[in-house]
């Protein structure tokens, strides 16, 4: 026991020496003229924006619940601290960042973090954009030589004239340092290695201290003789409340946001969002105490970090000891940066600000609207202001969403059908009634509501169509899938609200025979007549149209925020065999599976006489491209290509196709000859022909993982241990998964629900 804990101490050392202390080193170079440049669109002193970087570091980055998250001043509270420093004072704005620090931890001690991700995040994204928008217009004065105007409006009129005055050589530094960052991604990698923003800042100064430009420059204090710590405010304690709230939310949401961001990055462990609600705060406490600007979590460094390779919380703590030991032995060289480069890099900051990936997304989502009015209302009105009309903005397209409501009718023989899901209100009733019209008089009709919420008006409609309905001659059987609110409200004893997601397909997962209507009850005058078979194309539209009215509305999002990339961990190789259903028995979903089917589940051995190159394709792309970090194997019971082996070829003569592809499975049957049951007396019971089956079919899973170790790229990531090899084997029958390799053979066992 005395050997092991200093293994383990040398190995998670080794781990930060090799992965974070490099990653540390790439943010704290990305850093530094981040936090000088937000400094200065805050009206605060240039050493505050580095106190916040360190404190964001170590303070954050020790306390917080993210491994990789990297937090210090924030561009997207630059307008909110600006405002605060115009109206109390820089020392009054650090008491105030003490008190939204102080309120961000309790917040995160009592567990709410959670609830701050009830904004929208088309708001956050149009705040952010609208702020962006604000400090680009406001820094674009300064790079010309000039002066950024009260508002982002005024900014505007003044820019013609401040295009076509005469400027000083401000502008040069200011128009070089925005060309570096706009030409650093295509020159050479190797130089790639340092980041733009410093690129560019060195850049600037260097041809200004050449060419003996008389343009400002950055100033540090010569000591800290003078510091003051922070006062209280002066003011209405509504207003000073007022500034201490928009902080505290502001900073803590894009903090959590950023978090769950993060956690997209890497491998690690998740975050904790209660545990980095409350690190923020104490950070934010630290930072105002020792007169830093307000911090939050920063999605370019956290971004910068995960992609440096960070593996743990000690890259975000060394990146602030390293700006802490830059700011202390360096301050000089800081002192020789000309104020319109770090202008010119916000401007640049800015416009990147405007996402056009988030709205493209929000344009998927249907919310692209309430970007736009947020991002408008910051620029015009304000960022309080612009926040607000989102806010409100947001929560009318979310109640028209939760009142929308799908009708459709369908005829099925001699049959109506029509399935009503959604939230039935009075604001549905002109759609609904409509379409249940739109049945011929005198006919047979199934009514199915999915329904979580049925008000009076809803039910008035639906039971005075059934009356009409009913007195022309036809019949009307309701069933009701979710909750009974029909059946209630006709008796008088309303259910209670049970909110679930609605138009979920009630046992999705069985084949489409099996989905008939329900029986009916008793009373029913009209026996069902037997459920036949439709023709396989009726099944296969039905099944879409059932796709497109129950689950494409809820999985929607998460396609839109795949489109551009998928990121699988694990390459699963099955059977093409039709009752094997990868994402069934996994639970998995799309983006969590890159998926190999064929018959037999086989990989071909690598230079395999019989040539065949597709599962080598998804091998070389799953491991080079997708970068997986498993490779699967799943067998099943009852194989008919195990079947066909065992046969000799004698169930395929007049197939050639798959005789040639069954040569793959020959070293199987080799081993089948020679080697026993890998499932020993765990296997699932079988006995006879088709025992000898399911033991090739258990075999065959074990064979191929030896296959797969052929291929000379994933022996390579297996022996570096960045690649996992498991064997899986279904078996029908039970309904069960085994676990199965050279020696073992287990079934998943279930866990039970706490």
């Amino acid at each position: 026991m005395n050997s092991a804990a200093p293994t383990g101490l040398r190995a998670g050392a080794g781990r930060v020496l090799r992965h974070d202390l490099s990653a540390s080193l790439v943010v704290f170079l990305v850093a530094v003229p981040l936090s000088l440049g937000i400094a200065v669109a805050s009206g605060a002193p240039l050493l505050a924006g580095l106190i916040a970087a360190v404190v964001g570091g170590v303070v954050a980055g020790a306390l917080g619940g993210s491994a990789v998250q990297v937090s210090g001043p924030a561009a997207g509270l630059t307008l909110v601290v600006a405002e605060l420093v115009a109206t109390y004072g820089w020392r009054a704005t650090c008491m105030i960042t003490v008190l939204a620090g102080l309120a961000q931890f309790l917040l995160g001690m009592f567990r709410v973090a959670r609830g701050a991700l009830a904004v929208s995040p088309a708001v956050v994204h149009g705040m952010l954009a609208g702020v962006g928008v604000v400090i680009a217009l406001a820094q674009l004065h300064i790079v010309l030589g000039g002066k950024p105007q009260s508002s982002a409006l005024e900014n505007v009129r003044e820019l013609p004239g401040q295009l076509i005055d005469n400027h000083t050589p401000a502008v040069a530094a200011g128009l070089l340092t925005i060309a570096v960052l706009l030409a650093w991604t295509r020159v050479p990698a190797r130089l790639r290695i340092v980041p733009a923003p410093l690129a560019a800042l060195v850049v600037a100064t260097t041809a200004a201290w050449a060419g003996g430009w008389d343009i400002a420059r950055v100033h540090l204090p010569d000591s800290f003789a003078a510091w003051n710590g922070p006062l209280l405010p002066e003011g209405s304690w509504q207003g000073v409340a007022g500034g201490v709230a928009a902080l505290a939310l502001l900073a803590g949401v894009e903090s959590l946001l950023c978090a769950i961001a993060a956690d997209r990055m890497h491998d690690g462990p998740r975050v904790d969002l209660d545990r980095e609600l409350a690190g923020q705060g104490v950070a934010n406490m630290v930072s105002g105490s020792l007169g830093g600007l307000p911090v939050a979590g920063v999605i370019v460094r956290t971004t910068v970090n995960a992609r440096a390779g960070a593996r743990s919380r000690w890259s975000t703590i060394m990146h602030g000891c390293w700006v802490l030991l830059f700011s202390v032995a360096f301050a000089s060289v800081i002192e020789l940066i000309p104020m319109a480069a770090l202008a010119a890099l916000l401007v640049f900051i800015g416009v990147q600000m405007v996402n056009l990936g988030h709205v493209r997304n929000l344009r998927g989502h249907r919310e692209l609207p309430v970007y736009l009015v947020t991002m408008g209302g910051v620029v015009v009105l304000g960022l309080a202001e612009g926040v607000l009309i989102g806010l409100g903005l947001a929560a009318v397209i979310a109640l028209r969403r939760l009142t929308r409501v799908s009708v459709e009718v369908e005829r099925a023989g001699d049959r109506w059908h029509a399935v009503v899901a959604g939230s039935l209100t009075f604001l549905s009733v002109p759609r609904l009634t409509e379409r249940l019209r739109a049945i011929p008089s005198g006919a047979d009709v199934d009514l199915s509501l999915n329904v979580d919420f049925m008000d009076h008006g809803a039910f008035e409609a639906i039971h005075a169509w059934r009356l009409d309905h009913e007195r022309g001659g036809g019949t009307v059987d309701i069933d009701e899938i979710h909750e009974k609110w029909y059946t209630g409200a006709a008796t008088g004893t309303p259910p209670r609200p049970r909110k679930a997601l609605p138009g979920i397909p009630v046992r999705w997962w069985l084949p489409w025979p099996d989905r008939g209507p329900r029986p009916r009850p008793a009373r029913d005058r009209h026996p069902a007549p037997p459920v036949t078979p439709r023709p396989a194309p009726a099944d296969l539209l039905a099944g879409t149209r059932e796709y497109h009215a129950t689950t494409a509305p809820l999985i929607r999002p998460v396609l839109t925020r795949m489109v551009r990339r998928q990121t699988p961990n694990h390459l699963f190789i099955t059977c093409a065999d039709a009752r094997v259903v990868p994402n069934l028995i996994t639970s998995s979903g799309p983006g969590d599976l890159f998926t190999v089917r064929n018959i037999g589940n086989l990989v071909p051995r690598h230079g395999a006489p019989v040539h065949d190159d597709s599962v080598a394709a998804a091998l070389e792309y799953a491991t080079e491209v997708l970068k997986v970090r498993t490779i699967t194997i799943c067998g099943h019971s009852g194989c008919g290509a195990m079947g066909a082996l065992l046969s000799g070829g004698a169930k395929t003569p007049d197939l050639p196709g798959l005789d040639s592809w069954l040569q793959h499975g020959h070293h199987t049957l080799a081993r089948f000859l020679t080697a026993g049951d890998p499932a020993g007396p765990d296997a699932p019971a079988a006995s006879g022909e088709r025992g000898d089956l399911d033991r090739l079919c258990r075999l065959n899973v074990i064979q191929q993982l030896d296959n797969v170790l052929t291929h000379p790229r994933v022996r390579r990531l297996v022996e570096a241990g960045d690649l996992e090899l498991v064997g899986l084997y279904f078996d029908i029958a039970s309904a069960r998964v085994h676990l199965l390799d050279q020696d073992t053979f287990r079934p998943i066992r279930h866990t039970p629900s706490p």
